[in-house]
């Protein structure tokens, strides 16, 4: 199966030569002239003419995607930034305008009508949103964001910390706070504590510069703001900014009171006077951390294992990235933080990217990407690329699925039933604690861009607000208040993805829908799931959810019914 997998992802060319390589923008553009000048004489004409321009954009996403991977596993070489930077410098700003035109070429088609539209009806949508908010005098401008923004990545990777006379990446610190030891915990969250503070000067000014460029984007597309000009740019046609609000009020009142009740347990069970910031990530009954291997190679075959129990394909499919050396699994200096799943659209096999150091979580994080790699083949044999170009509240139901639809065996990762248990129990009180921190880190970017011009000082002020909605007001922040003030600058996505983050909520709502279906019919829910990420993105994304089972939705009575029944199967574990 595995051979017969891989071979059906292997696409002979049929426009670009075999051994096309981007090297120039000069050997690139006669391809651009020949897609804005050619002649169209027939829907055939037309057809061909979409899957000619999809073979394009594959291949320099592609190469494009490649170079980001490479950088971000050796941030220290300058000659991989620099050849990211050609791409992003050199080549996509010159491209943008062939883009523009050839958006129109499609649009004012004769022939457009003429095209099968149930097939074609997304792509044509978001090719139509992509004409109205484009200007000229962006590019530069997005090109000048696209090289600030990889800045955090470059800020973050050099942060380390001595522990014990050994100098690690603060994500493998961050292990120690998992420590039975209260002065271990303590000692190594100040550590962290003092290195980003180091940096909050120079992430407040690449943020303001970000926000200020950003604001320029929005305003020279005839937008109020940046937040409803990249409503527009993501294409979100499911739902509005009001119905973000009312999933912020919904997560408030719902799920807030139920982290309440496990910061209170924690309290409790930790025999605490005052639970601290360092107190967290502990065992709440005081027994050793969680682990799983460290090393990226058993990580990769324990998982293939897993999936091999839940559907032979999602396993098959991490066997040919596997064997493709499409995973960089493991933690080291000079590596950026994070964790991903690259789709390479012409290769087809994706790349996962993440920055395993022995936790638990890493156990999760490779479930979820793999979920994510999954959907990448699932939809690689859709006609146009941009089928493929997932929007995130479909791509993340297929990373949150997966993670809850291998929970039955996890056993493969921990054999003695207590460790089983306590595993289970860690990551469906995470599943849960993820809605508040969306929310305030999705509040926070629309108080930023709906107020573009504020100080420093006033967006302190309005994190702190934000935050107080959210919180549980449980932890003592007591002598901390300087990195709770500045919590936001660990999130990635603020930086480098704006506004790519409440659709984490929303998928993560899809997910225990999918979980609950699968408590009663595992083999229909896994059918029905991979029938909804092998649409891609060539369907509405309320049809995808539809196709899966499940539905679009998060209004306060979805929240209050999925959380309830998260809270129910806590209490049957």
């Amino acid at each position: 199966m595995q051979a017969t997998l891989e071979t059906s992802l292997k696409k002979k060319r049929r426009f670009l030569p075999e051994d096309f390589k981007i090297i120039s923008w000069e050997v690139l553009e006669p391809y651009f002239l020949n897609l804005r000048d050619r002649q169209i004489g027939s829907v055939q004409d037309l057809e061909n003419w979409i899957l000619d321009r999809s073979e394009v954009e594959a291949v320099a996403e592609e190469e494009t995607g490649w170079a980001y991977i490479r950088m971000n596993i050796d941030t220290t070489d300058q000659k991989l930034a620099e050849k990211f930077l050609f791409y992003i410098n050199e080549i996509q700003p010159k491209v943008a305008p062939f883009e523009n035109d050839m958006n129109k070429k499609l649009v004012n088609s004769p022939f457009a009508a003429d095209l099968d539209n149930k097939k074609y009806f997304v792509y044509l949508r978001g090719i139509k949103k992509q004409l109205e908010i484009f200007r000229e005098e962006n590019i530069p401008l997005e090109r000048e964001v696209n090289e600030e923004q990889q800045k955090f990545g470059s800020i973050s990777a050099v942060q380390t910390v001595t522990f014990n006379g050994e100098e690690m990446t603060m994500q493998k610190a961050q292990n120690f706070l998992k420590q039975t030891e209260r002065s271990i915990r303590e000692e190594v969250y100040t550590l962290l504590k003092a290195r980003r503070l180091a940096d909050v000067e120079k992430l407040n000014e690449l943020y303001s510069l970000l926000i200020k460029l950003r604001n320029q984007i929005a305003v020279n597309a005839g937008f109020k703001n940046y937040r409803d000009y990249k409503f527009a740019d993501l294409g979100r046609f499911d739902y509005t900014v009001q119905d973000c609000f009312d999933f912020h009020d919904a997560i408030a009142q719902e799920i807030v009171p139920i982290m309440r009740e496990f910061d209170l347990e924690r309290k409790q069970l930790l025999k605490l006077d005052s639970l601290q910031p360092w107190d967290m990530e502990v065992d709440k009954t005081e027994k050793k951390a969680l682990t799983v291997t460290p090393d990226g190679n058993e990580l990769t075959d324990k998982t293939i294992a897993l999936f091999y129990r839940v559907r032979p394909y999602f396993a098959e499919c991490l066997e040919i990235m596997k064997a493709k050396g499409n995973l960089d699994l493991e933690s080291k200096k000079g590596k950026a933080p994070g964790g991903f799943n690259y789709p390479l659209y012409e290769n087809s096999a994706p790349f996962i990217y993440m920055n395993s150091v022995g936790s638990f979580r890493d156990m999760i994080t490779m479930i979820h990407e793999g979920g994510h790699a999954v959907h990448s083949f699932l939809s690689a044999n859709l006609p146009v690329t941009q089928m493929k170009s997932l929007p995130s509240e479909v791509a993340e139901l297929a990373s949150m699925g997966m993670e809850l639809l291998t929970m039955d065996n996890w056993d493969i990762f921990f054999e003695n039933e207590d460790d089983l248990r306590r595993a289970k129990k860690e990551h469906l009180e995470k599943v849960l604690h993820i809605f508040p921190w969306v929310g305030t880190i999705d509040k926070f970017q629309h108080w930023v861009y709906e107020n573009p011009n504020h100080t420093i000082e006033e967006r302190a002020t309005a994190w702190q607000s934000v935050l107080d909605k959210f919180d549980t007001k449980v932890v003592d922040w007591s002598g901390n208040e300087d990195a709770r003030a500045t919590m936001w600058q660990k999130q990635l996505h603020l930086f480098e993805v704006p506004f790519y983050y409440v659709e984490y909520a929303i998928a993560q709502l899809g997910a225990i829908a999918l979980w609950k279906n699968y408590k009663q019919n595992p083999t229909q829910t896994i059918d029905k799931y991979m029938a909804a990420l092998s649409l891609g993105y060539s369907r509405p994304i309320r049809e995808v959810y539809e196709t899966a089972g499940i539905s679009f939705n998060f209004s306060k009575e979805y929240v209050h019914e999925l959380a309830a029944f998260v809270k129910a199967e806590l209490a049957k574990i």
